[in-house]
């Protein structure tokens, strides 16, 4: 073979090999940017999910042990408390024994656990209370346990409560209403 004959094959070689490695360059640069384009999506969806666990976990803890907003519904607390005002309840006072005769609380139902009751205490563990039963034919005495409190609505005449299913643990007092923000009218 001439020297030029040569020559021409391995620059003909040179150029294929020049196509291969800048087609594997290539390559490996699209790869190395769909890699950090799926990292960058990837981690952001993680961050989100991440933010909103965090948050969320925050927002539960703030509302089952701090207070939080609620809207009363019913006649049983009128004038007080009118049906569907809007009202700010604290929680921590039922965390710390804090409750006393007179607080508006909100507690869960002792007949239906899946609603919540808007109720004054009117009596305390080891108090004597004189109930009157809707009729007002009898008149007794009831004593408060150990660990329950004794829960009424301010309008008597349309109110169920300690009256009919007795004292109610302490534990379903949920927290006690210190603000009222919407007024009905």
């Amino acid at each position: 073979m001439s020297f030029m004959k040569l020559k021409a094959i391995s620059t003909l070689l040179t150029m294929i090999n020049f196509i291969n490695n800048n087609n594997k360059k290539s390559g490996q640069w699209w790869q190395s940017l769909h890699r950090t384009m799926l990292r960058g999506v990837l981690g952001k969806t993680f961050r989100l999910i991440g933010y909103t666990i965090q948050y969320g976990c925050i927002a539960h803890c703030a509302f089952e042990y701090v207070g939080g907003v609620l809207m009363c519904s019913g006649p049983s607390m009128e004038p007080t408390i009118q049906n569907s005002d809007i009202v700010f309840a604290e929680n921590l006072s039922r965390h710390f024994y804090g409750i006393q005769r007179g607080d508006i609380v909100i507690a869960k139902s002792p007949s239906d656990p899946k609603s919540n009751i808007c109720k004054r205490v009117i009596g305390l563990e080891g108090d004597k209370i004189l109930t009157n039963s809707p009729s007002d034919f009898f008149k007794s005495h009831s004593y408060v346990p150990t660990g329950h409190v004794w829960l009424e609505g301010d309008n008597l005449q349309n109110s169920t409560d300690s009256r009919y299913y007795g004292p109610i643990p302490y534990g379903l007092i949920r927290g006690r209403i210190f603000f009222k923000v919407l007024f009905s009218g």
